[in-house]
């Protein structure tokens, strides 16, 4: 399904630790056009949608919409800490371009 390498499952631990306000999950969202199109989000949630596809990882909650749900088929989500980056980076083996 969905590939969190351990970088991004430490920031995300991270993250939820430090909210000020009691977190339901980790949202996933994904928009665009297509695939090499694809906009990806995360986003810390207080509440879980009725429609929502949850995935327990590591201490916390996935929470991915139904429009998304198809599109993370076996995406990689790392977490990169550089002098020029910092931020979550997405790989889609079926996204067609990057």
């Amino acid at each position: 399904m969905i590939n969190l390498t351990p970088a991004a499952v430490k920031a995300v631990q991270r993250f939820i630790r430090g909210s000020e306000t009691p977190v339901a999950g980790l949202r996933l969202m994904i928009s665009g056009g297509g695939c090499s199109d694809l906009q990806y989000g995360l986003r810390l949630e207080q509440t879980r949608g009725e429609d929502d596809f949850a995935v327990e990882m590591d201490g916390f909650t996935l929470l991915v919409d139904p429009m998304s749900r198809p599109m993370i088929e076996g995406l990689g989500v790392d977490f990169v800490d550089s002098l020029t980056h910092t931020g979550f980076k997405f790989n889609n083996p079926n996204a067609s371009g990057s």
